[in-house]
C-alpha cells in the first residue's frame, strides 16, 4: 500500500543529520535518473502512485519499476507542514510474484517550535498475485510489508507500522480501472502494540491525448488516537511513453485527526531493460 516551496536549507552541507541518513536509503532517488537513457525495446510500467491503493496486477515480468514523488503535507497531527521524497521499486520475478520496497529518503518537517530533517521508514516486502483475471475478469492478490529501518520522521494522519498484511482487488469495468484494497497494520507506540484497520477505492478513466483521471477515497483508523481518519484523492497522470508516467494531485483529508491537505508530484519509470 503506496501511491502526499524550493527549500534551500535542505542542500546546507552542514547539516550532520542529513549526511547521516544511510547511502542506500538515498540510492533509489538517484538510480532511476541514471538509468534514463537506457530506452531500448518499450514496456509497459503499472503505477500505483500516487493513489493509496495499490494495483493487484503485478509488474511486467523480469523489469525494475521505480515509482518516484515528492509530497506536501500541511496541518497534520505530529506536525504543521512537510515536504517529503519517497520512492518505492518493484521487481517481478515470476509472473505470480513480485518484490517491493518502499522508503522515505528524506522528508523536511514544520513541527511548529521547530524543524527537522531526517529518513522515514523503510519498508520490504512481497505481492503475490492469487487469481490473474486479465483484462476481462477481477484481478486478486496479497501482499506483505515489513519495516527493515525504522526512521525518525514525524508521519502523516495514517500513522507508521511494523508489519502489514494486504488484500488487493482490481477489475476493469464499462471503461473505468477499479482498485480496492483491504489494509491491515501492526502499529507500536510505547512499546504498546495495536492493530489498524484501513480500506480505500480507487476509480481511473482515461483520457484523450495519454491522459488518465483518477479518484479516490480512503479510510484508516488511529488506534493510538480512538479516531479515524479519511480523505477524497484526486490525480490526473498522463502517459509520455508506454513506460513513463508522470502524474500530479492533491488528497483533501476530511477529519479532524486527518492531514488537511496533500499536494504531490511524481512519476513511474519501468526500465525498458530485461533484468531476467
Amino acid at each position: 500500500m503506496d501511491g502526499r516551496e524550493t527549500l534551500l536549507p535542505i542542500f546546507k552541507k552542514e547539516d550532520s543529520r542529513l549526511r547521516r541518513i544511510p547511502l542506500w536509503i538515498v540510492l533509489p532517488l538517484v538510480v532511476p535518473v541514471a538509468l534514463w537513457a537506457q530506452n531500448k525495446d518499450e514496456v509497459e510500467a503499472n503505477p500505483a502512485r500516487p493513489t493509496v491503493s495499490t494495483p493487484a496486477t503485478l509488474t511486467p515480468v523480469g523489469y525494475l519499476q521505480f515509482e518516484t514523488g515528492v509530497l506536501v503535507a500541511e496541518k497534520s497531527p505530529e506536525f504543521a507542514n512537510q515536504t517529503s521524497f519517497n520512492e518505492v521499486i518493484k521487481f517481478a520475478p515470476l509472473k505470480r510474484l513480485q518484490f517491493i520496497l518502499i522508503s522515505e529518503p528524506w522528508a523536511f518537517t514544520d513541527t511548529g517550535p521547530q524543524n527537522s530533517r531526517d529518513a522515514g521508514d523503510v519498508l520490504a516486502g512481497l505481492q503475490a498475485m492469487l487469481i490473474d483475471g486479465g483484462e476481462h475478469k477481477p484481478t486478486v492478490s496479497v501482499s506483505y510489508f515489513r519495516r527493515v529501518y525504522s526512521g525518525t520522521a514525524p508521519d502523516i494522519d495514517i500513522g507508521s507500522n511494523r508489519q502489514s498484511a494486504i488484500f488487493l482487488l482490481s477489475a476493469n469495468l464499462a471503461g473505468f480501472h477499479i482498485d480496492n484494497n483491504y489494509i491491515f497494520n501492526e502499529q507500536i507506540e510505547d512499546a504498546v502494540h495495536r492493530g489498524q484497520f484501513g480500506q480505500t477505492l480507487s476509480i481511473s478513466h482515461p483520457l484523450p491525448h495519454k491522459f488518465q483521471l483518477g479518484g479516490e477515497i480512503w479510510h484508516f483508523i488511529q488506534p493510538f488516537l480512538r479516531s479515524n481518519t479519511t480523505g477524497l484523492l484526486f490525480a490526473p497522470s498522463w502517459s509520455m511513453k508506454p513506460n513513463l508516467v508522470f502524474d500530479a494531485g492533491f488528497n483533501r483529508g476530511l477529519n479532524s485527526t486527518s492531514t488537511r491537505w496533500e499536494v504531490f508530484a511524481g512519476f513511474t519509470y519501468l526500465l525498458p531493460k530485461k533484468l531476467l
